[in-house]
């Protein structure tokens, strides 16, 4: 939009247009298209702020989800493997840190300790036959893996946002905005879409 209305007025300047019009019209209507410009520049990085930040909202509301469901998973495996305390404990613990991480590397480090501690607790299930034949347990597997891969679509279209809107602010000459209106890049959340994530909570009948 802002490339388009930059075209525009270099066309107008080149097209001599301004050369028949009294210079105080010309220094009103040049005036009045640099307020636009900025107007349109500044509500263009707005939309694309909001738009990070509503895509950041879908993340939490899928994080939320999947720290819902661990204390149930947890609970169903100590019902058949009571001796696996380590793994509940680990298990605990990397839910607690995921919950309490502040910045987004912090998130992305500690949801990926999560996903390990997650993966030994599976892995427990295959010493117990009947843990694993078990609806409630098959239910939250099943759960657990739409969760990971509704984390995975939220954080794809999260750093595509986030692309967009760094783009915007270091480029020309949408930066002038954004340098005036201290707009500030955004962190990428950078959680690896790997066959470790989806085997930990893989679906096995």
């Amino acid at each position: 939009m802002n490339i388009i209305f930059s075209v525009l007025i270099v066309l107008l300047l080149g097209s001599g247009l301004f050369d028949v019009i009294d210079w105080k019209f010309n220094l009103i209507a040049i005036g009045v298209l640099v307020v636009v410009w900025i107007v349109t520049a500044y509500n263009s990085l707005i939309s694309l702020v909001n738009h990070t930040k509503e895509a950041w909202a879908d993340i939490e509301v899928q994080l939320k989800r999947r720290y819902d469901l661990i204390p149930n998973l947890v609970t169903t495996v100590k019902g058949y493997a009571t001796h696996e305390a380590a793994a509940f404990e680990n298990v605990t613990k990397a839910r607690s840190a995921a919950m309490g991480a502040g910045s987004l590397a912090d998130k992305a480090e500690s949801e990926n300790m999560l996903t390990g501690a997650l993966k030994s607790l599976f892995a427990v299930s295959e010493a117990y036959p009947d843990l694993k034949a078990n609806t409630n347990f098959l239910e939250l597997q099943r759960e657990l893996s739409d969760t990971e891969n509704k984390i995975q679509a939220a954080r794809r279209f999260y750093n595509g946002n986030v692309r967009d809107l760094n783009i915007k602010i270091e480029v020309f000459p949408s930066n002038v905005i954004a340098g005036m209106f201290n707009f500030k890049n955004k962190e990428f959340f950078d959680l690896p879409d790997n066959d470790v994530a989806q085997n930990t909570v893989e679906v096995k009948f």
